[in-house]
């Protein structure tokens, strides 16, 4: 049976996990997670106080799109730099990374300092995320892999539902340099953790047995600024030429990926008929999907007449809803992960299916506002009861010699998919008349195609979530 190489399901609970040593290693994984990923959704929400305060407002863009094509890049050497450094040598190293980083964004004074900061804090940012993932499977036994990886998961929803209201206070006051001083002031306690925490004697990765797919890694890269370009364009055209040139470049990606010797993801990894392939792709479009929620403040208010405070803590329950799957949903024995991995896309596809009907409800009064909730809540649900499953049977699936390559890489997979996810949301709403006619009419009309179109994505991740776990000979 080719599922019978997966991680066995978890026996040890969340005492296990949180007690001890493991307490501490739990806390770095998070908190790795949590400085990437917080980092993220503070500099989206401060950015124009940023250009009102310093200029570069036609460089506005950048800033994001830098940032993440440094965290593919930090993401795709981290395998390498593991080898090299160990894995307190490693985190150390993005640390520095990050901490220069946002140490420069905060000082900036025109940008193009903060952008060149930008891009070496993203690549702090994507070793962080990276070694996260790597940490996983070489600080805990595969009976403890699911409930890690649900700390993970967790942290990501953490960063989600803080970072903007976080990112809005500073806002609020014009103190976004304040906003860099706050995350850097935390680089040293996870520092300090790294040093307490990570065993002293942890055994060197394995080499990589291939060098870097270099032309891989610059057609994805390519593809995934041409992708965050057009979306932060600001125009439809822009948006569709970015998404064109991007879907050209990601074929060209996926075919190098499965005929060339050097790959940068694990042999299989970009095909979806091999477990290894399926497993990465639901992990995608569970991702995908979540993408609707950028969209979600500003239907609340448009259409539901709430005000922004309450509409941003009204679309921060899907965040609670992640956290809180993860949490449940992991460990247990092997038939209650398969239910979970099996209802947790069909319980998201179905959250956004209702919510392609009640958002575009045109409600002043607010009368719908707790069904929504609800609906939002059962969407982060879906996501948190089957994501931290896909975690191990990546590990367990990659070839050997290519294990620690595949954990890194879930960061690669997870970034290129927040670039076009975003990017075709934006597409969608444009299409669909957000900006024209605007008002309450074009928020309506995009809210239907928006979340219509996102129920596909975890639609596919629930058939290829059936078809890895389906019982085959051999």
């Amino acid at each position: 049976m080719a599922n019978e190489t997966e991680a066995a399901p978890s026996s040890q609970g969340w005492g296990d996990l949180l007690s001890g040593t493991n307490l501490l290693r739990s806390l770095v994984v998070g908190t790795g997670m949590i400085l990437h990923a917080i980092n993220t959704f503070i500099v989206v929400t401060i950015m124009p106080t940023i250009v009102d305060d310093i200029g570069g407002m036609r460089f506005f863009a950048w800033s994001t799109t830098l940032y993440v094509i440094a965290s593919l890049l930090g993401g795709a050497t981290c395998a390498r730099l593991m080898h090299q450094m160990r894995g307190q040598g490693t985190y150390r190293l993005a640390l520095l990374l990050f901490g220069l980083g946002t140490a420069a964004c905060a000082l900036a004074p025109n940008m193009a300092v903060l952008l060149a900061a930008r891009f070496l804090q993203g690549l702090g940012a994507g070793l962080l995320s990276a070694l996260s993932f790597s940490m996983v499977r070489l600080l805990f036994p595969p009976s403890l892999w699911s409930r890690a990886l649900s700390v993970i998961s967790a942290a990501w929803g953490v960063a989600t539902l803080a970072g903007p209201a976080v990112g809005g206070i500073f806002a609020e006051y014009g103190a976004w340099r304040l906003a860099f001083w706050t995350t850097l002031a935390v680089v040293p306690l996870v520092a300090l953790m790294v040093t307490v925490a990570l065993p002293r004697d942890l055994a060197r990765t394995p080499a990589p047995q291939r060098p870097m797919a270099l032309l891989n890694l610059g057609v994805l890269a390519a593809s995934v600024m041409a992708v965050s370009l057009g979306g932060t364009s600001g125009t439809l055209q822009g948006n569709l030429v970015g998404l064109g040139v991007a879907a050209v470049g990601m074929a060209f990606f996926f075919r190098l990926e499965a005929t060339s010797e050097l790959h940068l993801l694990p042999r299989g990894g970009t095909n979806p008929r091999t477990d290894l392939g399926a497993a990465y792709g639901a992990m995608m479009m569970l991702a995908f999907g979540v993408n609707t929620e950028i969209f979600v403040p500003y239907f609340l208010q448009t259409l539901h007449g709430m005000t922004p405070l309450h509409a941003g803590f009204l679309s921060a329950v899907m965040s609670a809803g992640w956290t809180t799957g993860s949490v449940l949903s992991s460990g247990g024995g092997e038939a209650r992960v398969r239910l979970c991995m099996r209802a947790g896309p069909l319980f998201m596809a179905a959250s956004i299916a209702f919510l392609s009907v009640l958002m575009p409800l045109h409600d002043e009064a607010g009368s719908a506002v707790t069904v929504l909730g609800v609906c939002l809540a059962a969407m982060g649900l879906g996501i948190g009861i089957a994501w931290p499953h896909l975690g191990p049977r990546i590990f367990a699936f990659a070839p050997e010699g290519e294990k620690d390559v595949a954990a890194a890489s879930i960061t690669i997979v997870l970034m290129t998919t927040y670039a076009f996810g975003s990017a075709l949301g934006g597409v969608v709403t444009n299409l669909a008349g957000i900006a024209d006619p605007g008002g309450v009419a074009g928020a309506s009309n995009a809210a239907g195609w928006l979340f219509t179109i996102f129920t596909l994505p975890p639609m596919l991740a629930a058939m290829l979530i059936r078809r890895m776990l389906a019982p085959r000979p051999g």
